[in-house]
């Protein structure tokens, strides 16, 4: 329970790209700008989701 008078709802995260408050339209980025900057970033390669390496691969090649 919150004593300080502040509302439930979760706080609001700024832009991802630069920081401003979102807005709905746009959401989670506070333009139609920011949310092309971070399409071409993912695009473009400069986002990459880090992969784990595995030894997978050695275990299919022995039998069983």
């Amino acid at each position: 329970m919150r004593v300080d008078g502040e509302k439930s709802a979760a706080r609001v995260k700024p832009c991802p790209i630069c920081g401003k408050p979102p807005v709905e339209a746009s959401r989670p980025f506070c333009s139609e700008r920011c949310r092309e900057v971070d399409l071409n970033r993912w695009l473009s390669g400069s986002y990459a989701i880090p992969a784990r390496e595995t030894d997978d691969e050695d275990d299919m090649d022995e039998p069983k």
